[in-house]
């Protein structure tokens, strides 16, 4: 079977970070941070587009390799609308979505990359398991009130390939078992993943689940409402302490995991209370999937940056062992799951998917009389 050599491009807020790959063996990796005034001279992500394409083409010059022979280019997705996961063709209808804005993130610039120099080098462009990926089932979505439902914010590109990984590892495969992943980082998800879909999780965006290091999560909701009510706060200023000074900032005053470490080890005991609370709340959302699974776990993966931390990983295999073995895939694959996803695809291995906007969830109200 030939080897393919594919492109990885994942464009984030500071920086960009390139990939090639030929089948699972990395030939380079690369990533570019971006000084704040030269990003600042564009006004939408969207015009930032020769810009990021340039910084990627004095990437390769640097690196002295060619792209002539890639057979494909895998970009960051973003902008859709809510999808199903998967490795997906970019087509018009996903360069439309991605160039209105997607909340004006530079993963929107993803697919337009791919697809601008797939078009050049006569190559296939894709988008693998975008962060509008959503899987949930109906009865995950339903809240305590009717006209707010739960959706599918989580870091779903790095997740889908850990758990693939792992399952390839265990000698089965993702679509045969059922996992928990919990990505451990700046943000913390914690997933259940039932034969291939992740059917339930806590919401990154929309605030639940355990607290992160810049990230409130779950807050009791009078408490919470009266902060909003209290006058203290506007709208924007609220949304940023839920999201940017939450978490071991507003405890700590640090978002550096390593930093709140070093505090505690200082004897810092409010610290240490802070961080063992991090992980006992981990710990109680991982046992909710386990509910969601009906126990019937093939194994708990602790992925992302914090999971490096073997403390962590003692604690949360002293408290959830019980369920099931635990694996630790530290840190994040997301330019090895953009390669590998396009390569299943080139295989035949995985049937590549098309977007076509129309979302999974559109309400309950064929439900109701």
């Amino acid at each position: 079977m030939a080897n393919y050599k594919v492109l990885a491009i994942n464009p984030g807020s500071t920086s960009t970070k390139v990939a090639l790959f030929e089948d699972d063996k990395e030939i380079f990796k690369k990533n570019v941070s971006h000084e704040a005034s030269d990003l600042a001279k564009f006004a939408q992500v969207c015009d930032q587009l020769d810009y990021r394409v340039e910084t990627i083409l004095n990437i390769l010059k640097e690196q002295g390799v060619s792209i002539d022979d890639c057979a494909a280019f895998a970009g960051r997705g973003g902008g859709l609308n809510a999808c199903p996961g998967g490795t997906y063709e970019v087509n018009d209808l996903v360069l439309e979505h991605a160039r209105r804005g997607g909340g004006n993130h530079p993963a929107t610039l993803g697919s337009q990359i791919a697809k601008k120099f797939a078009d050049q080098y006569g190559a296939r462009a894709f988008i693998v398991n975008p962060p509008d990926t959503d899987e949930f089932s109906d009865v995950a979505r339903v809240t305590g009130f009717a006209d707010v439902f739960r959706a599918s914010h989580i870091h779903a590109l790095n997740q889908k390939e850990t758990a693939i990984r792992v399952a390839k590892d265990l000698g089965t495969t993702y679509e045969k078992e059922n996992f928990i992943v919990a990505h451990i980082g700046g943000g913390v998800s914690i997933t259940a993943h039932e034969h291939g879909k992740m059917v339930d999780s806590n919401d990154i965006l929309w605030g639940e689940g355990p607290m992160a290091p810049t990230r409130a999560g779950a807050l009791p909701a009078l408490q919470f409402m009266d902060m909003c009510y209290s006058g203290k706060y506007t709208r924007d200023e609220m949304y940023k302490h839920l999201t940017k000074s939450g978490g071991f900032v507003d405890h700590c005053g640090t978002s550096d995991a390593l930093e709140l470490n070093e505090m505690i080890k200082n004897g810092d005991k409010y610290a240490a209370l802070v961080y063992e609370a991090f992980m006992y709340q981990i710990a109680k959302q991982i046992g909710s999937m386990a509910a969601t699974l009906k126990g019937d776990v093939k194994a708990i993966i602790l992925t992302g940056g914090i999971s490096h931390d073997k403390g962590v990983v003692a604690y949360i295999q002293e408290h959830c062992g019980f369920i099931a073995p635990v694996e630790v895939r530290a840190g994040e694959f997301e330019m090895e799951a953009l390669a590998a996803g396009a390569i299943r695809v080139l295989k035949g291995e995985e049937e590549a998917k098309v977007y076509t906007g129309e979302e999974p969830f559109k309400g309950f109200d064929y439900l109701k009389k």
